[in-house]
């Protein structure tokens, strides 16, 4: 494809009328399972026949387009972590690259326990409600509250930020905590975003005295915003991953972290402040 003078045709194809859409909502809709050589017209400029060969393939969990012309606005995809110089990881940077090639936002989670087609679906309504809702404020405003920290009734009663994707997770560490399941009912967690890379997320809670259960995520979001910082974005997440692992405790309990080990990683973490883009933010209490 090629552009003339100042009219950009974009290599984004539309996803064909009649495919079963997963949801719709605030003019956009979420179409589930799709491959990116599906979505692309051919292979952009700059990417080479082997890089198009690998990332064509690459699977898309939900793909977010406009309503009216069905063109893709943004993707989601759920990974599980991958170890840097492996197959995966070279084949998500290829993925990237062809993203970055064609305009269209790659939001990627890596976790463990994150994933699966409805965890897909809620995460990319939040984002879309989040989108929406930035959209609609004037970010010069001082007293705007901001998507994240809009509050309301909480499952349990309480007043709190109802947009915390981990909310229910912290609900049900409470809740667990009075049933003699858990050492401490509060849910601790950090986040930083690397410079030139993702954001990571930690969340844990204490599940017997000494011993903690933890998640960590990794958010990839380049060229993508939805007015909630990606580092926040990516501690929810990892809250919301601990609230999947609540359900099972007995499961867990081969993979609990030595509370003393996972102070040590925290200040050894911290210690890399200069690679952080934006600080690092985390519970200073727990940690002293």
């Amino acid at each position: 494809m090629t552009s003339t003078g100042s009219v950009a045709v974009s290599w984004l194809r539309p996803v064909p009328p009649g495919v079963p859409s997963r949801f719709t909502r605030a003019g956009q809709v979420g179409y589930a399972d799709r491959r990116l050589g599906e979505l692309v017209q051919g292979r952009p400029p700059g990417v080479t026949g082997s890089q198009w060969s690998t990332a064509g393939r690459a699977g898309l969990d939900l793909v977010v387009c406009a309503a009216d012309t069905g063109l893709p606005r943004f993707a989601v995809r759920f990974t599980t972590p991958a170890a840097d110089g492996s197959p995966a990881r070279r084949a998500e940077r290829l993925t990237d690259a062809v993203c970055a090639a064609v305009g269209l936002p790659l939001v990627r989670v890596e976790s463990p326990t994150l994933g699966g087609a409805d965890q897909a679906r809620r995460f990319a309504e939040y984002v879309v409600d989040a989108r929406a809702y930035a959209a609609g404020t004037d970010p010069d405003d001082g007293d705007t509250i901001g998507f994240r920290d809009i509050e309301g009734r909480l499952p349990d009663g309480r007043r709190g930020p109802v947009n915390d994707l981990g909310a229910l997770a912290r609900v049900d560490a409470v809740e667990a905590y009075l049933a003699g399941r858990l050492a401490d009912p509060i849910v601790r967690g950090l986040h930083v975003r690397w410079t030139d890379g993702p954001a990571e997320g930690w969340g844990w809670v204490e599940v017997r005295p000494g011993r903690c259960l933890v998640e960590r995520v990794r958010l990839t979001s380049r060229g993508f915003a939805c007015g909630v910082e990606p580092g926040r974005l990516a501690e929810d997440l990892a809250v919301a991953a601990l609230g999947e692992r609540l359900r099972d405790l007995d499961a867990a309990a081969p993979s609990l972290v030595d509370r003393g080990d996972l102070r040590g990683q925290v200040r050894r973490l911290a210690e890399r402040r200069d690679s952080f883009d934006g600080g690092f933010a985390f519970d200073h209490l727990w940690v002293d």
